[in-house]
């Protein structure tokens, strides 16, 4: 339940940043920025939804503190690295810029959503499955 919530919003991101670079690739420069800011903030918000709540009650019901949330957490500090460097580039009109890093962000961030999809969902679920309509409410109401 909360897997297919959380591979959902991994799609919906992923789409602004197809948008965004299709956008660019066609000189569209104003809808390229309007695409990736959606991507920059719903991908932000994924991160946000995972580190405040969901990884959260997962440690605390499993008691594992370190391991697969420590490692998400410490991926999602990279990528927030490289969408910062993509929405200078793009703000600087170094589109060559944004397209290298994109093609770096998009290869981990793709690594990084197959493991949470592959292995870290699933044991959540598993962790939470007594609560998880209840989590994907307060994923839900938290501020995008």
């Amino acid at each position: 339940m909360i897997f297919e919530f959380m591979r959902d919003d991994h799609r919906a991101c992923d789409h602004f940043y197809s948008e965004a670079e299709n956008a660019l690739s066609a000189k569209e420069i104003d809808k390229a920025k309007e695409y990736f800011e959606m991507f920059y903030q719903s991908t932000n918000h994924h991160f946000d939804m995972e580190e405040r709540e969901l990884f959260i009650a997962f440690e605390r019901r499993t008691g594992m503190m370190g391991g697969p949330t420590q490692m998400m957490r410490y991926e999602h500090q990279q990528l927030r690295s490289l969408l910062e460097s993509m929405k200078s580039a793009l703000d600087e009109n170094r589109h060559s810029d944004f397209f290298g890093i994109g093609e770096s962000m998009m290869i981990m961030l793709q690594q990084h959503n197959m493991k949470e999809e592959q292995m870290l969902y699933p044991m959540i679920d598993r962790a939470l499955e007594n609560d998880a309509e209840e989590m994907i409410q307060k994923l839900k109401e938290m501020e995008k």
